[in-house]
C-alpha cells in the first residue's frame, strides 16, 4: 500500500510517500480502506515531536511510529474473529490519535476506537475532517461548562477547532462572538457568531462587552490579555500549553483565588464522541469547513500550507485507489 512515511523528526520534507506493509488485523480490529484523511495541528506536531516532551511517547530520538495522521473516513474492508460492532461494507470515519496511522491507503483500529458509521449523504471527503476540530472544541466546551444563555468569545474562529467550536457553542444555545480576519467575516457569520470582531482592524482584548468564557482555539492570545474580557467569574481556556506551560500552571492557580480563571482542556478518548459528532452533523449542528483538498502523493505541499497558519477550516487529504495492485 502507499503510505506517508517519516522516520526522523523534522520539517514536512522529512516526509515521503512510498511502499509500506498493509497493517494486520488483530482479533478486535477493522481494516479499513482509507479515502480520506487530513493534516491538522496535532500531525504537525507529532512530525516535528513539538512540544518536545511528546518524545517522551512517540521516541525520543528517532519516531516509533513512521506513518502518522489522525483523521480518517473510509470502508471496512475486512475485520478480526472478535468484531461485532462493524461489518465489510460499512463506511466509517473518526479519530485514531492513540496509534496514528491515517496518512495511507489502509488503517487497522480497534472497534472500541473512536469511530462511527458516516451519516448517510455525507461523503468521505465530507467526513474525513468531522473529528480533530470538533472533538477539541467539544472538550473545551465541557471542561468550561458553557451553557444556554452565556455570552462565549472564540479567537481564531476560522481554524478546524475555532470553525467547530462557533457552531457547537451556538448549538448549545450560547451568545457567540468570533475573532477573525477580514475576508472570513461572511464565513464566520454564516458558522451561527452574533459579532464577528475583525482582529486586522481592531485588538480584541480590548472590546467592550464581558464575556462568560473566552476560548483561544488558536493559542495566539493569554489569560492576562483576556482577563479583562472576563466576568467576574469567567473562564478562559486555550488550545495550547502558552509559554512555559502557563496555562497548566494558572490552571491549578487561579481558582484559588474565586474569581477569573483559566481550565486547561484535558481531551479523553471517549468512543462516544464520533457517534456524537454524527448526531450532530445529521442535526444540522455542525459541519466541518474545508479549505483545500490535496492528493496523498502531494501531503508534503499540504504540511507546507499548514503550516503557513494561513488554512481555512481543514485540509482535506484524498486517498485513491485506481492504481492498487491486489495482493
Amino acid at each position: 500500500m502507499k503510505a506517508a512515511v517519516r522516520r526522523r523528526y523534522g520539517s514536512p520534507d522529512v516526509v515521503s510517500v512510498e511502499e509500506a506493509e498493509k497493517p494486520p488485523v488483530k482479533e478486535n480490529e477493522l481494516l479499513i480502506k482509507v479515502h480520506a484523511t487530513t493534516v491538522n495541528r496535532t500531525d504537525c506536531g507529532l512530525r516535528v515531536a513539538h512540544p518536545f516532551f511528546l518524545r517522551l511517547i512517540t521516541g525520543l530520538f528517532r519516531p516509533k511510529v513512521t506513518i502518522i495522521g489522525t483523521e480518517f473516513a473510509g470502508e471496512v474492508t475486512a475485520t478480526g474473529g472478535g468484531v461485532t460492532s462493524f461489518k465489510v461494507g460499512d463506511r466509517v470515519f473518526g479519530f485514531n490519535e492513540a496509534t496514528f496511522g491515517t496518512h495511507a491507503q489502509y488503517l487497522s483500529v480497534p472497534q472500541g476506537g473512536m469511530l462511527a458509521l458516516i451519516p448517510a449523504g455525507v461523503g468521505y471527503e465530507q467526513a474525513a475532517p468531522s473529528t480533530e476540530g470538533a472533538y477539541y472544541a467539544l472538550t473545551m466546551i465541557k471542561t468550561t461548562g458553557i451553557r444556554k444563555g452565556q455570552n462565549v468569545l472564540v479567537n481564531g474562529a476560522t481554524g478546524a477547532i475555532g470553525s467547530a467550536a462557533v457552531q457547537l457553542v451556538k448549538a448549545l444555545g450560547a451568545g457567540v462572538t468570533a475573532v477573525c480576519a477580514t475576508e472570513n467575516l461572511e464565513l464566520v457569520r454564516g458558522l451561527g457568531a452574533d459579532r464577528v470582531i475583525d482582529y486586522t482592524a481592531e485588538d480584541f482584548t480590548k472590546d467592550k462587552q464581558e464575556y462568560d468564557v473566552v476560548i483561544d482555539a488558536v493559542g495566539k492570545s493569554t489569560f492576562g490579555r483576556c482577563r479583562r474580557l472576563l466576568k467576574p467569574h469567567g473562564i478562559y481556556t486555550s488550545s495550547e500549553l502558552g509559554t512555559w506551560g502557563q496555562n497548566l500552571f494558572l490552571t491549578l492557580v487561579t481558582p484559588l483565588f474565586r474569581g477569573r480563571k483559566v481550565r486547561f482542556p484535558i481531551s479523553e478518548r471517549d468512543p462516544g464522541i464520533a457517534r456524537h459528532v454524527k448526531e450532530l452533523i445529521e442535526s444540522g449542528a455542525f459541519t466541518p469547513v474545508i479549505d483545500r483538498r490535496y492528493p496523498l502523493d502531494d501531503i508534503v505541499e499540504a504540511y507546507r500550507y499548514v503550516e503557513t497558519g494561513r488554512k481555512i477550516g481543514n485540509v482535506v487529504i484524498v486517498v485513491d485507489h485506481s492504481n492498487e495492485v491486489d495482493e
